[in-house]
């Protein structure tokens, strides 16, 4: 098994990690906004198929296991939620790009339609060839927004559920941070 990547995070106190508005419990609170983006933008680095762990360092308190266990719980349980979150919103993203293609479809029927009827009313040939295309054209601009769901919209989403489930699962553990000038 290859070795973790282990992100060293130092702070004064624990509650330093999560954010201090939101009223939930400890064990269920949010990470702080800073040390989320931290922790997430650390992931995206780290190669694929490494195991991820995260050292969290005290420089005032000193860590009990009461705290380890809350800790873990905590960063395991807000990146979970996250994961799942995400999928959510890819579901979401999924059922809209279902609902567009049915109306890109529905619309270029009708436009194709309208573009044939329209351009057997022409005078001319020439006339009837450019009103046709034109309509033509504006039905499969009605597709536009499903294609990009379907072909491009919903890979980085899943990117992102896949990363939080790496960072779910990831190795969390609680130390004392070193006294200055000591190394690590």
């Amino acid at each position: 098994m290859p070795r973790p990547d282990v992100l060293d995070l130092q702070v004064a106190e624990l509650r330093q990690l999560f954010n201090a508005m939101d009223p939930a419990p400890f064990r269920e609170r949010d990470l702080d906004p800073n040390a989320e983006e931290y922790i997430v933008g650390w992931a995206r680095e780290a190669p694929p198929r490494v195991p991820l762990g995260l050292v969290v360092r005290l420089s005032r308190d000193e860590p009990t296991g009461e705290w380890q266990d809350l800790l873990r719980d905590a960063v395991h349980a807000y990146f979970r939620d996250r994961a799942a979150a995400t999928r959510r919103q890819l579901r979401r993203l999924f059922r809209h790009g279902r609902i567009s293609l049915v109306i890109g479809l529905a619309f270029l029927a009708v436009a194709i339609l309208a573009g044939e009827a329209l351009a057997s009313l022409a005078k001319s040939e020439s006339y009837a060839g450019i009103v046709k295309e034109s309509f033509v054209i504006g039905g499969w601009v009605a597709l536009w927004r499903p294609i990009e769901i379907f072909l491009f919209d919903w890979w980085p989403m899943l990117g992102d559920a896949r990363l939080y489930d790496r960072l779910g699962a990831m190795r969390v553990e609680l130390a004392t941070a070193p006294a200055a000038g000591e190394a690590r």
